[in-house]
């Protein structure tokens, strides 16, 4: 039985209006998702939610390249267009003989030049805010070994601990027995190098990754301006298990970070072999 044009067009229609709505409901998912902080969500698109100053320097330049590129893709495009309907063998049957235009080559050299320099600016500025460290109100330092990162606070007591992946704990293949804790709205300074192979430190929504390579000792810096605990994991491939080498940052008041600072000391001190104190014991 043959189906009316009436009735084709209604059912185009209704699976036009679905595939939309679907779109429209996953953007918003994305979106919902992109304003939770600290860990990535299944269909979520974008930059995590930026909680430092040099992450949102990222996020803008980010949006700005975005805009950029869309709008050199869409004149591409339309010149391609213009080429194909008005240079095509039908249009012109008698092919044009030339071969110069001194105002176009002028032209298509001196704007991408442009362009690139207008891009250039704010790259070296968030280039130099990533890399020109202030003064630091804390120091950390953070080991990449195989396969856990170990965690030292030399301006507070000079205690170290381990930080291994829980697989009990959510969220899954994220989450750590010991965090590394941190003060809210304080610069932070990490101090960031490996014991064995190249391993990186990396948490999105900071904006920082560094390369922890064994024998030197590089640095990178962060000042969070929410709390809550926000993860990353070791961002170059170590060997076996590198999959299973998670970062968790717990950002807290002053208060709260002096109470852990005292709890610590006490249980590294008391086990210095395994050192085992958990930020949520505290902040309970």
């Amino acid at each position: 039985m043959k189906m009316s044009m009436g009735q084709s067009g209604r059912r185009f229609g209704r699976r036009f209006l679905g595939l939309a709505f679907g779109g429209a409901a996953l953007a918003a998912s994305g979106a919902v998702s992109a304003e939770e902080l600290g860990v990535p969500h299944p269909w979520a698109y974008g930059l995590q939610t930026g909680v430092t100053p040099v992450m949102e320097s990222i996020a803008s330049m980010h949006s700005g390249l975005l805009i950029v590129i869309t709008l050199i893709t869409l004149f591409v495009t339309g010149l391609l267009v213009v080429a194909m309907l008005r240079f095509n063998a039908r249009a012109n049957p008698v092919p044009s003989k030339t071969t110069h235009n001194t105002m176009i080559e002028v032209a298509w050299t001196i704007i991408p030049v442009l362009i690139l320099v207008g891009i250039a600016v704010p790259s070296f500025r968030l280039l130099f805010q990533q890399l020109d460290l202030p003064k630091a109100d804390l120091t950390v330092k953070a080991v990449g070994k195989q396969w856990y990162w170990s965690y030292a606070y030399p301006d507070n007591g000079k205690f170290e601990f381990d930080s291994l992946m829980a697989h009990e704990k959510q969220p899954r293949m994220l989450a750590v027995d010991n965090e590394l804790v941190v003060p809210v709205n304080k610069v932070v300074r990490v101090q960031v190098t490996g014991a064995d192979v190249i391993h990186s430190f990396g948490v999105p929504a900071f904006g920082i990754k560094v390369d922890a390579i064994p024998g030197r000792l590089n640095e990178t810096w962060f000042k969070a301006t929410k709390t809550g605990v926000f993860y990353g994991q070791c961002s170059e491939l170590c060997g076996r298990d590198h999959a299973f080498m998670p970062i968790a940052v717990r950002v807290v008041s002053e208060q709260d970070f002096a109470a852990w600072i005292e709890t610590a000391k006490k249980k590294f001190a008391s086990n210095p072999a395994n050192a085992v104190a958990s930020a949520a014991d505290v902040m309970r």
